[in-house]
């Protein structure tokens, strides 16, 4: 099979761009190597600030989300205001699983983000036969139809107030069990699914399909005469990010032992790109630190005041304003600069 004119393009630069040397090598690995860091010792640092561990625990929560969000949104150029229905079927089909067949923890996951993905897979078609901002209505759309179906089926999700009846369980891995109910060991589990979730992003990213995304996203018409079928390529963005979105809200069930309506509500999918728009919608861990931003202010300000939806909404007007590529792309360019 004759390869795509962007991937001959891509391995004629690189065939043409000498390797990078060791010691170069070096200081670009070492932001992530920080970030790993930072992250594995969260629940010894972060009392110590004065938060907790639940705390941290969101924020992977939030960041897994707004990084399978990233891929469409800030790598591809699909802006979507409904993949919290994504997020809120992953969560919905992990709690039912719980409350209705079966107790073990890592089943519930597997098939809430089964559900939440192939949702994504089966609308991904719908939503990529428009662009720009009937793009996003129809992505509004599509989320708000899960949203009223979760609200008026009271029998099986508990409509308005939510899915309740279920907690996550414990994980026996042959004689060494996983005490979930624990904070510490659940923030540990919740990371390893952000480790996987970091893992297929990054591996999307750095193959000719992500390549492909990030020249759709440059330039649309030019694929289009060059004979790439970019409907297929953005559904396949849509798709992914989907599953990443259901894998998210299924720990986030996890997390509060509770699924609700608003987990599926445009509001929060406003919330995920508010996210990506704060941390850097074109850098890779740009959406974790805008999980880090928006879930710390959200948490001391909501204990302070009513009204923290107004400073969240000015802490996004000035982002937007003074840094317009996110503060992780407003330091990453100061840096190479």
């Amino acid at each position: 099979m004759s390869a795509s004119p962007v991937d001959k393009t891509a391995s004629a630069g690189q065939d043409s761009a000498p390797a990078a040397p060791p010691a170069r090598r070096i200081p670009a690995l070492l932001p992530a190597i920080v970030i790993w860091l930072l992250l594995l010792s969260v629940p010894f640092w972060l009392p110590l600030l004065g938060g907790y561990t639940e705390l941290g625990t969101r924020v992977l929560i939030f960041g897994l989300v707004a990084m399978g969000l990233n891929l469409l949104l800030g790598f591809t150029g699909g802006l979507s205001f409904g993949h919290a229905a994504y997020f809120g079927l992953g969560a919905y089909g992990t709690g039912l699983m719980l409350k209705f067949v079966t107790h073990s923890t890592p089943l519930a996951i597997l098939v809430g983000v089964i559900v939440g993905g192939l949702a994504a897979t089966v609308f991904g078609p719908l939503t990529v036969r428009r662009r720009g901002i009937y793009f996003a209505m129809i992505t509004i759309a599509i989320g708000q139809m899960f949203y009223f179906v979760s609200v008026r089926w009271n029998s099986l999700t508990g409509g308005e107030d939510g899915l309740t009846g279920f907690s996550r369980t414990d994980v026996d891995l042959g004689g060494w069990i996983l005490h979930l109910q624990h904070p510490m060991v659940f923030y540990y589990f919740t990371l390893f699914f952000f480790a996987i979730g970091c893992a297929v992003v990054w591996s999307v990213l750095h193959s000719p399909l992500g390549h492909t995304f990030i020249a759709i996203r440059e330039n649309q018409k030019r694929l289009r005469f060059l004979g790439l079928p970019i409907g297929v390529y953005i559904w396949i963005a849509f798709a992914i990010s989907g599953f990443i979105a259901a894998l998210a809200g299924s720990l986030y069930a996890l997390l509060n032992n509770f699924a609700s309506p608003e987990d599926l509500n445009w509001v929060l999918s406003g919330v995920f790109v508010i996210i990506c728009v704060l941390g850097g919608m074109r850098t890779f861990w740009g959406p974790l630190m805008g999980a880090v931003i928006y879930v710390v202010a959200q948490d001391y300000l909501s204990s302070i005041t009513v009204n923290w939806m107004s400073f969240i909404g000015a802490i996004f007007i000035l982002a937007v304003l003074f840094f317009p590529w996110g503060l992780l792309g407003f330091f990453q360019g100061r840096f190479q600069k």
